[in-house]
Order: structure tokens, then C-alpha cells, then sequence
């Protein structure tokens, strides 16, 4: 009988231990899922923040690129009324020198066909330091009216309207300050479809104005034109001239680096 006892203590108190053991496990299992939901919030929650701040980024660009874009179409429009304005005054201007190109054309058509006329320094030229005049008063348009446009028509492109221009300059106003620029003009006026024409009225220049700053530049474009049509020795030539009448001027430099391509 009390061996009974002891055996029923026995399996009680076993029963007891193994309880304990599975609560245990249990515990330690819910403790287990615990951390992992924890680390779980916790990644998530730091993936919300993540998204967060990459949508709080995204706005604030989008702010930057609005208020860009407003400023933006204010400077546009700011810019097109600018645009505009000056549109309006160049068609003014524009206006204004065709008329006066008209006028001007209109007695001018009359030389078209004439060859440049030559120039006589000596009998032409006016006193040191006296505006040049023309033959018979209102004859023509007044010298820096005449070289002005003629000077417009150049850089417009309409090169024979200008050439017209320098010619009848030429021939009004022969001592001119600007003569040795008009006559040079003409030569660029052929440069492009008429390098002989343009070779004689360099050759002009600098027989006529030896001492102008245009002399130097029509030397080194009698050398361009000769090595051109490949007459190199030719080329030389031109450039040792301007080397040697004119080695202060730009064309000088310009003329030294040519040398030493071609070969002395």
C-alpha cells in the first residue's frame, strides 16, 4: 500500500515536470514569435519611412520643377514682347534704308556696267583734314549716307547692289577718308565668283593707298587668290610683301604662318 502511494507520487510529480516542460516550450516558442513579429514591424515600419521620405523628396521636386516652369513661362513671355519690340524696329529701320536703297539704286543703275573707275590720289584727294564733296550740290546722296548703305548692302549679301554702291562712292567722293575701303570692298565683292576681277582691284588698292591699313589686307588676299589657282611661288610673293612693307599689321602674322606652310 505505500509502496502504491509512492508510485502514485511519483507519476504525479512526473506528470508535473512534463506539464512545466510544455509550458515552457510553449513560452519560449511565444516569445520567439514575439521578436520575429517585432523585427518584422520593425523592417515594415522602416520601409513606410523609407517610402515616405522618397515621396516627400518626390514632392519637393515637383514643387521646384512647378515654380521653375512658372518662372520660366514669365522670362518666355518676357523675352517674346523683347522679341517682338525689336522685330517692330527692324522693320522700321528696314523700311527705312530700303526706301533710301531705292533712291540710291535708282541712280546708280546708270554705272552698273562700268569698270571700276580709277583713282587719282592726287587730283581728286581733297585738303588734309577737308570733307570730301560731291561734283554739284543734291547730285547724289552725302558720302557716309552713300557709304553707309552700300556698307548694308555688303553684309546683307546683295553684293552687286553694293559694289553699285562703292563704285558711284568711287567716283563722287575720290578723296574720302574711306575710299581705300570702299575700292577694297569692291574687291570683295568679286572675291567669291570673280577672283580675277578681285585680283586687279587688290592690286589697286594697294597701288592707289600704299599706306592704308587696307594695303596689308589686299596683299594677303592676292596671296589666298593666288594659291587658289595654285600658283604657290605666286603666293609667296604676296606674303613676303606684306611681311616686308607691313610687318606690324595683323595680316603680317597671318601672312609668316602662310610662309612657313608653303615653304620659303
Amino acid at each position: 500500500m505505500r509502496s502504491r502511494r509512492i508510485c502514485v507520487i511519483g507519476l504525479g510529480l512526473t506528470a508535473g515536470c512534463a506539464l512545466k516542460g510544455d509550458v515552457r516550450r510553449v513560452e519560449l516558442q511565444v516569445a520567439a514569435l514575439r521578436a520575429e513579429r517585432a523585427r518584422a514591424d520593425s523592417a515594415h515600419a522602416a520601409e513606410v519611412d523609407s517610402v515616405r521620405a522618397l515621396l516627400a523628396a518626390v514632392e519637393a521636386k515637383l514643387a521646384a520643377q512647378q515654380a521653375y516652369l512658372v518662372q520660366f513661362r514669365g522670362d518666355t513671355k518676357t523675352d517674346l514682347l523683347a522679341v517682338q519690340q525689336q522685330l517692330v524696329t527692324i522693320q522700321e529701320l528696314t523700311g527705312q534704308s530700303q526706301q533710301r536703297l531705292t533712291e540710291l539704286r535708282s541712280r546708280l543703275e546708270a554705272q552698273a556696267r562700268q569698270p571700276v573707275p580709277p583713282v587719282d590720289t592726287a587730283a581728286g584727294a581733297a585738303a588734309p583734314g577737308a570733307p570730301a564733296g560731291p561734283p554739284g550740290p543734291g547730285a547724289a546722296p552725302g558720302p557716309d549716307q552713300m557709304y553707309d548703305l552700300s556698307l548694308q548692302q555688303f553684309r546683307r549679301g546683295s553684293l552687286a547692289t553694293a559694289r553699285l554702291g562703292f563704285r558711284e562712292f568711287l567716283r563722287l567722293y575720290p578723296g574720302d577718308e574711306r575710299a581705300a575701303d570702299a575700292l577694297f570692298y569692291v574687291g570683295e565683292t568679286f572675291a567669291a565668283d570673280a577672283p580675277d576681277s578681285a585680283a586687279a582691284v587688290y592690286q589697286q588698292v594697294v597701288k592707289s593707298y600704299p599706306n592704308s591699313p587696307r594695303a596689308p589686307s589686299a596683299l594677303y588676299k592676292l596671296g589666298l587668290l593666288a594659291e587658289r589657282r595654285g600658283d604657290k611661288a605666286a603666293a609667296r610673293t604676296y606674303y613676303a610683301r606684306v611681311v616686308a612693307g607691313y610687318p606690324r599689321s595683323d595680316e603680317a602674322n597671318l601672312a609668316r604662318d602662310k610662309l612657313q606652310r608653303l615653304g620659303r
